[in-house]
């Protein structure tokens, strides 16, 4: 098995295990305050991986320092607009306003680093985003989504979205520069030292600790969060942002499959239909959308004005 086809099963992994903890983290933040919530369990990853990694950070250069701070910065951005924005919006609103990250990826990628696309790429691009809207977007009469009128719970999330495109192309850069353990556990320190601040400063931290915020704590800090980014950073290596974000388009299907499958929720047709769409661009991207590789480099000089 190629490197290559290693990552992509590897995110798409991933995207299993977010899509399954999605409802977890929508669980917790009803007994404590988000921000609260965010920096323990980014505090709780940020030990399980210098624990993990510490071998590899003696003798670690300025400049993956540096990148990983920026990393962090746009994972710690994206979070924490996610997590605030669940408090005054829908899961399933949500699941859709942050899967624009999908589509803004490779408008980024075009627009600040003249990065091209093939038909084939694009295709993917727009069925994933169609399979977002059909999967997340209910069809009951004035239940879709009013664009004209969002709250400032969806304004939130659109921000995560913005900063989750970003954290993508530059993770998916900088992981080729420096080692890919230290730029893991760097972005997550800055992450959580910048959540900690954020608790103390912008919110007044509440909590009732029940059982589901301890297990949303632990679930969270293992395996969504510490597993999730190393694994984000190893594969990024050899797969392109695109194909990246498209990979993770497919959260909320298996947040869609694991509720059927353990709590028994039947979506029904368009969901189904909008889950087969995400997989076909998905699929289409992958098999036709090739001359987007990682042998084709990105504009590094303007990754790096972004880094420095």
């Amino acid at each position: 098995m190629s490197r290559s086809l290693k990552a992509h099963l590897s995110l798409v992994a991933m995207s299993l295990v977010w899509g399954a903890t999605f409802v977890v983290i929508k669980s917790a933040v009803a007994d404590i305050s988000p921000l609260l919530f965010n920096a323990i369990r980014m505090s709780c990853a940020a030990l399980i991986l210098a624990l993990a990694f510490h071998r590899h950070l003696p003798g670690m250069k300025l400049g993956a320092i540096q990148s990983g701070g920026v990393a962090g910065f746009f994972l710690y951005l994206g979070n924490e607009l996610q997590t605030t924005g669940l408090r005054y919006t829908t899961a399933s609103k949500s699941a859709f306003l942050t899967g624009v990250s999908v589509v803004l990826v490779p408008v980024f990628l075009a627009l600040f680093w003249r990065r091209g696309l093939n038909r084939w790429s694009v295709a993917g691009v727009a069925l994933a985003f169609g399979g977002l809207y059909l999967l997340t977007v209910p069809s009951r009469p004035g239940a879709g989504l009013n664009l004209s009128s969002l709250n400032r719970g969806d304004l939130y999330t659109l921000g995560a979205a913005v900063s989750f495109a970003f954290h993508i192309i530059v993770i998916g850069h900088v992981t080729r520069e420096h080692r890919w353990q230290q730029i893991t556990v760097i972005q997550v320190i800055v992450t959580a030292l910048l959540m900690v601040v954020t608790a103390a400063g912008l919110e007044t931290p509440q909590v009732a600790w029940t059982g589901r915020v301890y297990s949303g704590i632990a679930i969270t800090a293992c395996l969504s969060l510490a597993l999730a980014f190393a694994v984000q950073a190893w594969a990024q290596q050899y797969t392109p942002p695109t194909h990246a974000a498209l990979i993770f388009s497919l959260e909320p299907v298996f947040a869609w499959v694991t509720s059927f499958l353990f709590l028994g929720e039947r979506l029904g047709s368009r969901a189904a239909l909008g889950a087969a769409c995400i997989l076909a661009g998905v699929l289409i991207s992958e098999q036709k959308g090739s001359a987007e590789s990682i042998g084709v480099p990105m504009d590094h000089a303007s990754v790096r004005e972004i880094v420095e």
